[in-house]
């Protein structure tokens, strides 16, 4: 526990799952609210601009929060992990940039003519305002993920004489392979999330008996979002990166199976405990020959397990790995079954009896989150024990002069910070959805 370099990855692991909470909202609404705004815009149909206005201010909220606990971590490069920064920086600086140059001012900019500039701007130029949101919100991910894929799948560099890394292909970098994958399966996820937040909301108002448009507006918007963002989720979006990681980070892949032992028509774990001292996994429940069709597309492909790499290889932290993984695979297949489910008796005009299920769908709200957390989880504790996969590892990227009661006397103070401002947060969310859409009769400038 004396040491650092443990206290420099929870304080960062901290910090950015916190952070990720908001984004991950954001970019779902932003596109939810574009089709909103479109479809008002269509049909003339009121209620969907009165909700659109009430996401806005959703999205206004989270956006702020955001923007609120991202900065710490830029700093921490600095401040935790310069070595990782001095060697690394020149390439993943140029995404970092880019993010806040290109899609930070972006965003913030038409966020600003939404809140209150619909009135001058006219239906259109209030759709086109949003759409450019949207743009700005997106292409901050991609800057993003675009540096996380590096991390995970290192192109487009060189080696510098004094050993540091460089841009050698910018075109090659920004569009790593890598990255366009990852970034098609998390944009979906956080389309679930948004879809899941607004299907809550809807639900909630309709057990209510008030805002009756805007909550069945919700509703369907949401359900449909929902359920289309979360098949993509999973297939192809999800299979392709799971076949990715099968090709580059074939340990990974192990490690989140619990496939301990090398071989041919290997079965997919659907449930069991990794025993990494005995190196098995116990109580299994395997489907036969999936793993391998499911990596490599041929159900007699042969799979490595992780007796096929050294012990310096494997992922630091194989049970939480395996754990976060199937937490993920197992509440994305949960997603589809309720969101089809809710599209059901949507479709069969029966949604708005179904008591019990308007409650399911009023407290589901918060599973998106825990699935994308171990969804980020799965990825960053997949590419351990390296910071830059196969070329910088872990231990090398600490700050040397940061010692351990320093990261955690910050990681607490972060911790006590981001709690109030959750408590807070949740305060101010709680009472714009009691207070429900508003309309520009009722004083609202958005």
């Amino acid at each position: 526990m004396s040491d650092p370099l443990f206290w420099h990855r929870l304080q960062f692991g901290f910090t950015i799952i916190y952070h990720y909470l908001f984004p991950q909202l954001t970019m779902g609404l932003a596109l939810l609210i574009v089709v909103l705004k479109l479809i008002a815009l269509r049909t003339g149909r009121e209620a969907f601009n009165n909700a659109a206005r009430f996401w806005i201010r959703i999205f206004g909220l989270n956006f702020a929060f955001g923007v609120v606990t991202g900065i710490p971590m830029e700093f921490q490069f600095g401040t935790n992990w310069a070595r990782f920064s001095e060697y690394a920086g020149g390439v993943v600086g140029q995404t970092l940039a880019m993010e806040g140059i290109f899609a930070f001012f972006l965003e913030s900019t038409f966020l600003a003519l939404l809140i209150w500039g619909e009135r001058r701007l006219g239906p259109r130029g209030h759709l086109a305002a949003a759409v450019a949101l949207l743009l700005g919100s997106w292409l901050s991910g991609y800057f993003i993920i675009a540096t996380n894929a590096f991390m995970q799948h290192p192109v487009g560099y060189r080696i510098a004489a004094d050993g540091m890394l460089q841009i050698a292909d910018l075109s090659q970098f920004v569009f790593n392979p890598w990255a366009v994958v990852q970034y098609l399966h998390n944009q979906s996820a956080s389309v679930v999330t948004a879809a899941f937040v607004m299907v809550a909301v809807g639900a909630f108002w309709t057990l209510r008996r008030t805002h009756s448009e805007v909550a069945r507006v919700s509703l369907r918007t949401g359900l449909f979002a929902g359920l289309v963002a979360s098949i993509l989720v999973a297939f192809p979006t999800g299979h392709e990166h799971g076949r990715m990681v099968a090709t580059r980070q074939p340990v990974t892949l192990a490690a989140m199976e619990g496939h301990f032992e090398s071989g041919s028509h290997a079965p997919l774990a659907v449930i069991g405990q990794p025993n990494v001292p005995e190196r098995r996994l116990d109580n299994p429940i395997r489907l036969p020959a999936v793993l391998s069709w499911i990596a490599y597309g041929d159900f007699s492909a042969s799979v490595r397990g992780l007796d096929a790499f050294p012990e310096s290889e494997w992922p630091d932290n194989i049970e939480l790995l395996y754990y976060a993984f199937h937490i993920m695979v197992g509440l994305g297949t949960i997603f589809i079954a309720l969101m089809g489910l809710g599209t059901l008796q949507l479709a069969r005009g029966r949604l708005e009896r179904s008591r019990w299920l308007l409650w399911l769908l009023t407290f589901a709200f918060p599973f998106p989150y825990i699935a994308t957390t171990a969804g980020w989880m799965t990825a960053e504790l997949g590419r351990q024990p390296w910071l830059v996969y196969g070329l910088f590892r872990t231990a090398e990227g600490a700050s040397p002069l940061v010692h351990s009661g320093t990261a955690l006397f910050t990681a607490l103070g972060f911790a006590g910070l981001y709690f109030v401002m959750g408590i807070l947060f949740l305060a101010l969310v709680a009472q714009e959805v009691a207070h429900g859409p508003r309309t520009p009769e009722h004083g609202s400038h958005a």
